[in-house]
């Protein structure tokens, strides 16, 4: 192939009604994407697939032998129905077509003995799963020789069968006969890696790894060609997010040491605990960067209750000693109003410079929202834009263009992953210069996810908790077990009367009129669908209060509730006045009561791992140990049981990140699933791959540094180009 054909549009070699549907089902448009679309898997022609492992609502393609063939004529209506059944030797699968037509000449071509592959959608009727009218191709010798054309013929000559991502309508032989053409006239074509990587990572070449993906002749040539495909893959990205690293390394930025004797040294004397090691050592990271000329773009990752918020202050409190101001960023009021309560209790006389009885050395903090008041945000808008405030902590409300800030020197994203990267980057754009920004997250992050999703961001990272922490205790509880469900309300009552609070969190509020209603507060539970609509907060406080909680001081809290109500709410659970507190996932993050010792969870399975554990940080943060109870419906077998078992056996939040991303799909690192487009990776595994991606950075980083504009290495620049468009480029700017 000539390389200009890359490019092209695949109805150059495949005819124009193959390239329409190539795009409408695949959103392959160039000859490129034809030959990027790598199969799924290979079958051998004695291989068959494990049918006891296809899901429901997949599309499938197997290779199974013919059972059965039974034709039927339809009761109520002409036509026939033929009914197949094939196996694996140990499961069945039936296929089904509906015709007007007599269809014994189907039945004679699906004849038992014989094996093909089968291609649809996996369905269930009458407890059996099904293929309703796939599509097929037999594969064995039979003795017809006409049910496969020569072009298909050719394509499944090899013992190994390529199988590829396909659609209903257009099965995995299809896109193997319309990549055919694209092999038969491949040639050389540029490398995107370097000729001295590959040498040294042991890599084949482009072209050459392109035609072993697609018409390998053993196992060891697929494992060769996907070796090379996923380091490239890596590479391409670790390029791009090095020369982001580079870049960022070259702005200017207002250096913001600490100062002796300031505001850092008397915080640090009114702290009534001593730092970690691990908290020193971040600490101390901290104040390096911030004292450089060039921005500081540092994630910090921990788990839930690791200490996180009293380094970001610490971290603030140096930029404010340094005659600059530190804005916090909060997705949600709740966080922002208990950030805004735990910095003035931290800080007290700190925080009331100016004041009566406020220190000597001090600053002023401000809090902004969409609910303040128009008094108190005209007075907090003046003291952000004249200095006087040197700590500001606020929601959305602080991107607004009315928020004027006099030197903002540092932004602290708490819970990052709520923003989007233009939320991010308003704030970022108040200052004169690139302020220095620190990113938080209480969700760890496997080491490989870093190198990737936030490939362009230093990564510091708590693994201790501080001292005197709690332990949690965490159960599932099968709410088809009356007596466990009962035992569990009789729990809370018992923490209640030893002097002590407890969580009830529901999936959803329950004042929608749309019963579907799960995303109470911006966020989705990851469960999947259900037969029934999950708990709402507004049905199960009755319930509680009339029931097993008779007595107690419940509250509810959810995301829909007026400022003021939550506030209200909030402050009282905790000052402790209030028994038990059902809310929705509002109080996932942020939320530090020490008093409160027990969370039910109800309709568990609805919640994705990660939130799970974040919800369970809640609890168990005082001297009094913690209580988890999982809820669910959900069968002991069932994956989603298997996903909370999982949860209840380990504190571990690195472990359980793994799991999370294990169990659903990655995306793309390189933000197109934000904007709606097709992703750039296809083979890398920021979890399988971490080996490779380690290398690959390194190789990155040294390729960058000999060559910042890769003017020696117009392939990588084209591949960059292909890898980052625009959009995804703007993404990058401002992530």
């Amino acid at each position: 192939m000539y390389a200009e054909l890359w490019d092209e549009p695949a109805g150059r070699l495949v005819g124009g009604t193959t390239a329409q549907t190539l795009s409408k089902k695949l959103g392959i448009e160039t000859v490129g994407d034809l030959l990027r679309h790598y199969p799924r898997r290979y079958a051998e022609r004695g291989e068959l697939t494990d049918l006891a492992s296809l899901r429901v609502d997949d599309d499938v393609t197997v290779m199974a032998d013919i059972a059965s063939a039974k034709l039927h004529r339809m009761k109520n209506r002409p036509g026939t129905r033929l009914q197949v059944v094939v196996t694996d030797g140990r499961g069945y699968l039936t296929l089904t077509f509906f015709d007007k037509r007599d269809q014994r000449w189907r039945e004679r071509e699906l004849r038992p003995g014989r094996r093909g592959l089968f291609a649809g959608k996996v369905s269930v009727f009458n407890g059996a799963r099904q293929l309703t009218h796939p599509e097929y191709l037999l594969v064995d010798e039979g003795d017809d020789g006409d049910e496969v054309d020569a072009q298909a013929a050719a394509a499944f000559a090899h013992a190994l069968i390529p199988v590829y991502p396909a659609t209903a309508g257009f099965p995995s032989w299809r896109v193997a006969k319309a990549v055919q053409p694209a092999l038969d006239v491949l040639g050389e074509l540029p490398d995107p890696v370097p000729d001295d990587v590959r040498e040294r990572r042991g890599l084949v070449g482009l072209a050459e790894a392109l035609r072993l993906v697609h018409r390998p002749e053993t196992r060891a040539e697929v494992a060769s060609a996907r070796r090379r495909l996923v380091y490239e893959e890596a590479f391409v990205l670790q390029t791009e997010l090095a020369r982001r690293r580079a870049a960022t390394a070259a702005l200017p930025a207002v250096a913001r040491r600490r100062v002796a004797g300031g505001l850092v040294d008397a915080f640090d004397a009114r702290l009534p605990f001593t730092l970690t090691d691990g908290q020193q050592a971040v600490a101390a990271q901290l104040e390096r960067d911030l004292a450089m000329v060039h921005p500081m773009h540092r994630l910090l990752q921990g788990e839930v209750g690791s200490g996180k918020t009293v380094l970001a202050l610490r971290a603030m409190l140096t930029v404010v000693d340094a005659g600059g101001q530190a804005a916090l960023l909060a997705p949600t009021e709740v966080l922002a109003q208990q950030h805004y309560r735990s910095v003035l209790a931290l800080l007290g006389p700190l925080a009331e410079r100016g004041l009566l009885g406020g220190a000597d050395v001090g600053t002023r903090v401000v809090l902004l929202t969409g609910s303040s008041g128009a008094a108190t945000r005209r007075e907090g808008l003046l003291q952000v834009a004249s200095g006087d405030a040197g700590l500001i902590i606020g929601t959305h409300a602080l991107l607004e263009e009315r928020v004027g800030f006099f030197d903002l020197g540092l932004v602290v994203v708490d819970e990052q992953h709520r923003f989007g990267v233009e939320q991010r980057a308003a704030l970022s754009g108040k200052g004169a210069q690139p302020p220095h920004v620190l990113v938080m997250t209480a969700t760890p992050i496997p080491r490989t996810v870093a190198m990737t999703v936030f490939g362009d961001l230093e990564v510091s990272t708590l693994t201790e908790l501080p001292r005197g922490r709690s332990p949690i205790a965490t159960h599932v509880v099968p709410a088809d077990r009356p007596r466990f469900v009962e035992r569990s309300w009789e729990r809370v009552r018992e923490e209640v009367a030893a002097g002590h609070q407890a969580y009830v969190v529901c999936p959803r509020i329950g004042d929608s009129p749309d019963p579907d209603d799960v995303s109470p507060d911006g966020d989705e539970p990851e469960g999947g669908p259900a037969s029934r609509p999950p708990r709402a907060v507004t049905e199960v406080a009755p319930e509680l209060a009339e029931g097993p909680l008779a007595g107690l001081r419940l509250e509810v809290l959810h995301g829909r509730l007026p400022s003021d109500v939550k506030d209200d709410v909030m402050r009282r659970f905790a000052a402790g006045q209030v028994d038990v507190l059902v809310a929705t996932t509002v109080v996932e993050v942020g939320v530090d009561v020490p008093n409160a010792t027990t969370m039910v969870v109800m309709d568990a399975d609805r919640f994705g791992v990660s939130q799970l554990h974040q919800l369970r940080g809640r609890v168990g943060r005082g001297a009094a140990p913690g209580l988890c109870l999982l809820v669910t419906d959900q069968p002991e077998a069932s994956p989603a049981r298997e996903r909370l078992d999982s949860v209840a056996a380990t504190l571990d939040g690195f472990v359980l990140s793994r799991l999370d991303l294990e169990q659903r799909r990655e995306g793309d690192v390189l933000g197109s699933s934000q904007h709606g487009r097709r992703s750039s990776l296809r083979l890398l595994s920021v979890l399988r791959d971490e080996d490779t991606i380690a290398d690959a950075r390194e190789d990155a980083a040294g390729v960058v540094a000999a060559d910042p504009d890769l003017d020696g290495h117009p392939a990588l620049r084209t591949a960059l180009a292909q890898y980052v468009d625009d959009e995804r480029a703007e993404f990058l700017e401002k992530a």
